[in-house]
């Protein structure tokens, strides 16, 4: 029921969005320019987005941007793209593209090395590049890169005598329950630890990231193997379903990245795990914790080196799109040394292009640069080439299990083994 009303809101907001541009670009112009539509979800402010748009179009003044706001949800993004690649619609030129995405619609997807992007590849984290690289064809080029992180709120850990934030998932339970008993005393609103709960994506990853730190493996391996029915995945189902109702608010279960970001911000947790983006956004003016931010390495415990899942997004140009040049003019922009740093130094987002990464100016408005750079020596990656082209499916049926077993309607052991039977079938079925 819940993918079919997914399904449904995609081929809603698909009609909602084809009739908007029907009516605003019915001729393709903008007194006579060039009408770029570029497709962006939630990962940035709409206003730096604007402000990038207009310096380019002030260096190119034949060329119109229109930026289109798609879905939050990372899945219901790329429901929505796959929607517009089956109806062959060139109603998007630029899209955005989750790391995990290249094996699913790089076919779809225009080679960006015909468009230019071979005189900046060797600017980008090779690996990044090569993620993004499918049979030969640059789908993507790299926008930021993304790891796991864990916030903590260091004036409280001061306030009740730690000296370092939590190494290890023993740690930090025992800190959020301490912290969050006296805090409720004053906020009955206050919880230990916040995270990414909902049927979703960032179930997957905040999943992984417990099970990988358990020793449980990536679901499936690189050889293609399913690995998911483990002891270290049990003991980390076993262990995320103890902190619903006790270190994490039982809305949980319905947050995704921005929801657990505001009630991060509004001051009701010591703990939240999530992207690099939100540490500006934690340390605004107008954030309540401003000053009172730390960043550490997602916990393990304690025999696991694996931390943060490795995320991250780069824009490419759909082969529909009637203008492919000046949308790879647009992409590659968007993209470039300059507008990376812009947002890195307004909104956290992790550069792709190794030189920032010795810019003083990024470096003195990302303070926990070091923190990150540890986190990426050695990130969980998700089973996007192995199960390949049906990751989608595979982290459906995996997020889907998970949020059954946080409801208490699935048993951590019956969800495993269900698990290992589905997704065995999947790729089976598929050929894999």
């Amino acid at each position: 029921m819940k993918l079919r009303l997914m399904t449904l809101v995609c081929l809603l907001t698909l009609l909602g969005y084809a009739t908007a541009q029907n009516d605003s670009n019915a001729d393709d112009s903008n007194d006579g320019k060039i009408v770029v539509n570029v497709m962006f979800g939630n990962t940035g402010s709409p206003e730096i987005q604007q402000e990038i748009a207009d310096a380019f179009m002030q260096e190119n003044p034949d060329i119109h941007i229109e930026l289109l706001e798609g879905p939050e949800q990372t899945d219901e993004l790329l429901a929505l793209y796959l929607q517009f690649f089956e109806t062959e619609s060139d109603e998007i030129d630029v899209m955005q593209l989750d790391v995990i995405w290249p094996g699913i619609i790089g076919q779809f997807m225009i080679d960006m090395n015909e468009y230019g992007a071979t005189e900046i590849t060797d600017q980008h984290i090779p690996s990044l590049i090569n993620n993004n690289t499918v049979d030969g064809k640059l789908v993507a080029v790299p926008w930021f890169t993304d790891v796991g992180l864990l916030y903590y709120r260091t004036d409280l850990l001061e306030k009740y005598g730690y000296d370092a934030p939590p190494a290890t998932w023993d740690e930090l339970e025992d800190m959020a329950k301490t912290i969050q008993e006296g805090e409720q005393q004053d906020n009955p609103d206050f919880w230990g630890y916040v995270w990414q709960a909902d049927a979703y994506e960032g179930l997957t990853v905040n999943a992984l990231e417990l099970i990988a730190s358990h020793g449980g493996g990536h679901i499936v391996e690189e050889d293609g193997s399913v690995s998911i029915n483990n002891p270290g995945a049990l003991a980390a189902l076993e262990r995320a379903l103890g902190w619903l109702d006790v270190i994490s608010l039982p809305g949980v279960l319905g947050f995704n990245e921005e929801a657990s970001r505001n009630f991060w911000q509004a001051g009701n947790a010591a703990f939240m795990r999530n992207w690099p983006y939100a540490y500006s956004l934690s340390n605004d003016e107008e954030s309540l914790i401003a000053g009172k931010v730390g960043i550490t390495t997602i916990p393990t415990t304690g025999d696991a080196a694996e931390s943060g899942v490795l995320g991250g997004w780069g824009l490419g140009v759909s082969k529909f799109s009637a203008h492919p040049e000046a949308a790879a003019k647009v992409a590659l922009y968007y993209t470039s040394a300059e507008t990376q740093k812009i947002r890195s130094i307004k909104e956290s987002y992790t550069p792709t292009i190794t030189s920032l990464y010795e810019d003083p100016d990024v470096l003195e408005a990302n303070t926990f640069y070091d923190t990150l750079q540890v986190a990426l020596e050695n990130p969980v990656a998700r089973p996007a080439a192995p199960t390949a082209p049906h990751y989608f499916d595979v982290s459906r049926l995996f997020y889907s299990a998970i949020y059954d077993v946080l409801q208490g309607t699935l048993s951590p052991e019956d969800a495993l083994a269900t698990l290992e039977i589905d997704i065995t079938d999947l790729l089976q079925e598929s050929g894999e």
